[in-house]
């Protein structure tokens, strides 16, 4: 028998458990701290309390306990940046990533970088991965060489033409060693660029620095690759002009010359050959002006762009974003063949390359670096703007208690004693239908926001 559908779309279990949790007598309450995190699909539910005390005196000024919370727990939000387990933590993530990049690009001094790195030469890489074999693709009016006019979303789209030839040993390995080959490109890119001005990497590296912001992306064929900022400073990091002799033109050559220098070595192991591992072709360099001409881009895309692909990861290619030890699982999740084909290569390979850690990472269809990095003079960094949102909850939190505030007179200490319990994370089939929806008026509420204070919004997800 078919499930009767709701008036809600909700099938009548899921119907129930909304009515369950919206007739409870502190669902207010519930909603309050969902709110709070901005519609959480997955919190964490703690158990414990505080008790806030003046150090100088022992008086007890303020105590907090779960039991009056609903179900006698306090939901926090669980911060993953992945936007196909949480959407609202990931927007958060994507909101902070955007500032670090455009504080690296614009200026601000709050966060490390003066209104002057503006004038710094600056360029916006992307460095791709070789070809494994020929793939059904997209080529403007022309089509693919299947004969084909594949449209966009197509689910053939960056799948092999024939996966029976195509090498997706060689293409997990990539992605295990992309961390490598970022890592060998940025030593390259300082000696091509002392090269190039003339000088000893020493003195290149006395007059002028090179700093970098960097995410990765999946293409649809399932490889990754990376969008990087790279940018010239001064002696002294962002708080200094470059050397005349450090140009865009300079430092373009020297990206070029330096992704093709690379070369990471993989020893033969079982039936697999030795191979030599090395860039894609296709590297593009593009210069970053306040104002995009030709092939130019602006800051605002880069930043932006930058900032959503840090909340992806490799379910872009259709796979799952969860760990898979073995193949049987492939069949069960009813992950499509091409990525399929990538997670099993991993598995197979697991036992002739243990260092790698491929079974590990098999969901990742192998790469198992950072999505996001930076140099370390670039800009700000996450915990720090993580600490800008945090104090001014806190600061938010002493008012509504009536707490003193040691921002405001030195001697207004307090001692905060915790004690908290982890009692689980998620929803019920109930609440995470209330919490997205939740999460979706949030949003709405910040689109208006954003269109009716354009001059006052500089990014969603603004920290504070």
């Amino acid at each position: 028998m078919t499930p009767t559908a709701t008036p809600a779309g909700l099938d009548p279990a899921t119907l129930a458990d909304v009515l369950r949790v919206a007739g409870q007598p502190d669902f207010d309450r519930w909603q309050d701290q969902i709110k709070r995190t901005g519609g959480c699909s997955d919190p964490i539910r703690l158990m414990g309390g505080t008790k806030t005390i003046d150090p100088a005196t022992k008086t007890v000024l303020h105590t907090y306990s779960t039991d009056v919370e609903p179900g006698g727990m306090l939901r926090i939000a669980c911060g993953n940046r992945r936007a196909s387990r949480c959407p609202a933590c990931a927007w958060t993530y994507a909101g902070d990533t955007y500032h670090l990049i455009r504080a690296g690009l614009v200026g601000d001094p709050g966060k490390g970088t003066p209104h002057t790195i503006r004038e710094h030469p600056r360029v916006f890489a992307t460095l791709t991965a070789p070809s494994f074999g020929p793939v059904h693709n997209r080529l403007g009016p022309r089509p693919c060489r299947c004969g084909t006019q594949h449209p966009d979303g197509t689910p053939e789209l960056g799948t092999p033409l024939d996966p029976d030839s195509y090498d997706y040993a060689g293409a997990v390995l990539w992605n295990n060693h992309a961390a490598d080959l970022w890592r060998y490109f940025t030593i390259y890119l300082r000696r091509e660029i002392a090269k190039r001005a003339g000088l000893t990497q020493k003195d290149a590296h006395a007059q002028s620095r090179v700093a970098f912001g960097k995410v990765a992306e999946y293409q649809k064929r399932g490889a990754v690759h990376f969008h990087a900022v790279v940018r010239f400073d001064g002696s002294d990091g962002p708080d200094s002009a470059p050397p005349a002799w450090a140009t865009l033109e300079l430092l373009t050559d020297a990206i070029h010359a330096a992704a093709a220098r690379v070369a990471v070595d993989v020893p033969p192991a079982g039936d697999q050959p030795a191979r030599t591992l090395r860039w894609g072709t296709q590297l593009d360099v593009r210069t970053i002006r306040a104002f995009g001409d030709g092939e130019d881009i602006t800051e605002q895309a880069v930043a932006s762009y930058v900032a959503k692909y840090a909340t992806k990861a490799a379910e872009t290619t259709g796979t799952v974003d969860r760990r898979i030890g073995n193949k049987e699982a492939l069949a069960l999740l009813d992950v499509p063949d091409h990525p399929a084909r990538l997670i099993a290569a991993c598995l197979d390979l697991h036992p002739l390359y243990p260092d790698r850690k491929l079974r590990d990472w098999a969901h990742m269809l192998g790469f198992r670096g950072h999505f996001s990095t930076k140099s370390r003079r670039y800009s700000t960094t996450l915990g720090a703007l993580r600490q800008v949102r945090a104090d001014y909850r806190a600061r938010q939190e002493r008012r509504e208690r009536g707490l003193p505030d040691p921002d405001q007179n030195a001697d207004a200490t307090t001692l905060t004693l915790a004690h908290w319990t982890y009692a689980g994370h998620g929803h019920t089939p109930g609440e995470s239908w209330l919490a997205a929806t939740i999460h979706r008026d949030i949003q709405h509420n910040r689109e208006i926001a954003r269109e009716e204070l354009p001059a006052l919004i500089d990014l969603e997800g603004a920290a504070t």
